[in-house]
């Protein structure tokens, strides 16, 4: 008979030149991805020790990642996936849980090049004699630094084996780079506007000055402030120069009657883009009355922006174990109401967290919606829907309306919702919480 120890040893030799072409990791791919599993030679080398020659075989993998559309200074979350082994236990002789450690890389190509580290947890379950080897999950993070098509392919892996002996077993892309399993799209960050201005006062009588503050422009650069009627500019000017740190102090001399705002706005005309405002300013009606006639007036308050919802719980259809897919539903449709008046537009986002269920989860990044919005008859803005893709745990936009020189309205916002449920997720129910922001 073998001595137990030696027999251990053997076990534990023969598990890692087996692991050299299984590695691996088991996650589906997140909602909206579209990864593709490809087919690669793979050449490893099982420890010194084993005393056997390198393996030669094919594995099949999958590389997936969080958000497929992201920007450049993003950062997007890597999984390297091997969906189907190329071998198995080559002894009768079991092996136990939790011996396995993957690490790897994943090779970008296209607009961004380089390789992104993917490492796997010391987890696995334990492998029969002659079964199946399990699979593993290795994830990394890479930041996008350029905008364009961005080609992903599985790269070299390694697995660790802590049984009796530490042992590594390296495995090599035959014949580099392997194909490409996911491609995602970059685009350049659009650049945030902060600037940003205040007024002394609110109203004024014709001819009057207002002080005009403002900050986080460019600085040293020429600052034009300028009356607003409605979304015209009035002849009332003027112009300051920005400090060192972005802000200036200015006044505004405003004679129109019509003024509604004030803007301040940097190179020859308005601009979204380079400008702040309108901060809202009213020229006092001090026309005197005739005689015989009585002077008329009334005030129209400013109200708040608020939603509410439907309900608050969705009931996503059930997928069969063993096949997983999508998991479809419906958001409950939410009201939004932009009463405040003035040029301010609204944003409504969602982020969700992870489905927790029976001794398992679904992570955040398998939730994705297809957003609508509709706008009530005789609201001054007009309701955009957010883009169609993942929610997960960093939020996206549900909805929202732009900034204008007046807003406001009603609005009325949903979403086809579905839940990427990996195929052998263990059965119960899940439940994860999406959490709605309006500002």
């Amino acid at each position: 008979m073998v001595p137990t120890t030696r027999r251990r040893r053997w076990a534990s030799l023969l598990g890692a030149a087996a692991l050299a072409v299984t590695a691996g990791g088991a996650l589906a791919c997140p909602a909206g991805a579209a990864s593709t599993n490809v087919d690669f030679a793979t050449h490893c080398i099982p420890p010194a020790v084993a005393g056997i020659p390198p393996i030669d075989g094919t594995t099949t993998a999958n590389v997936s990642v969080d958000n497929t559309s992201p920007k450049v200074g993003d950062t997007v979350t890597v999984t390297y996936t091997v969906v189907k082994p190329a071998a198995s236990n080559p002894t009768a002789i079991a092996l136990p849980a939790d011996i396995m450690t993957p690490t790897g890389k994943v090779t970008l190509g296209g607009a961004q090049t380089g390789d992104v580290t993917v490492a796997g947890p010391k987890k696995n379950d334990p492998v029969p004699g002659n079964g199946a080897f399990p699979s593993f999950s290795m994830t990394g993070t890479f930041k996008v630094t350029a905008a364009g098509s961005i080609k992903l392919s599985p790269g070299d892996y390694n697995i660790h084996t802590s049984y009796i002996l530490e042992l590594d077993t390296p495995c090599t892309v035959t014949n580099p780079p392997a194909p490409v399993s996911e491609t995602i799209t970059a685009t350049d960050a659009t650049p945030v506007n902060n600037r940003a201005i205040s007024l002394g006062s609110a109203s004024g009588n014709a001819g009057d000055s207002v002080t005009v503050n403002g900050s986080n422009f460019t600085a040293g650069a020429t600052v034009t402030l300028a009356g607003r009627s409605g979304g015209t500019q009035t002849a009332d000017t003027a112009t300051v120069t920005a400090g060192t740190d972005g802000s200036f102090s200015g006044s505004l001399v405003v004679n129109d009657k019509t003024t509604t705002g004030v803007v301040a706005y940097e190179g020859s005309a308005w601009s979204a883009d380079k400008g702040a405002g309108p901060a809202a300013y009213v020229v006092n009606d001090n026309t005197p009355v005739p005689d015989g006639s009585q002077k008329l007036t009334t005030t129209v308050k400013a109200g708040t922006l608020s939603m509410s919802q439907a309900g608050d719980s969705v009931a996503l259809s059930a997928v069969d174990f063993g096949r997983g897919g999508a998991s479809a539903g419906a958001l409950n449709a939410v009201t939004v109401k932009d009463f405040r008046g003035g040029p301010a537009g609204w944003s409504l986002t969602g982020k969700v967290t992870d489905f927790t269920g029976p001794g398992a989860k679904i992570d955040a990044g398998k939730l994705s919606w297809t957003p609508a919005c509709a706008t009530k008859a005789g609201s001054p803005s007009t309701c955009q829907a957010g883009s169609a893709g993942t929610v997960g745990s960093s939020g996206a936009t549900l909805a929202s309306t732009p900034n204008g020189t007046l807003t406001g309205g009603e609005f009325t916002a949903d979403a086809q919702l579905s839940l990427d449920v990996p195929a052998f997720t263990p059965p119960g129910a899940y439940s994860g919480v999406l959490t709605l922001t309006l500002s």
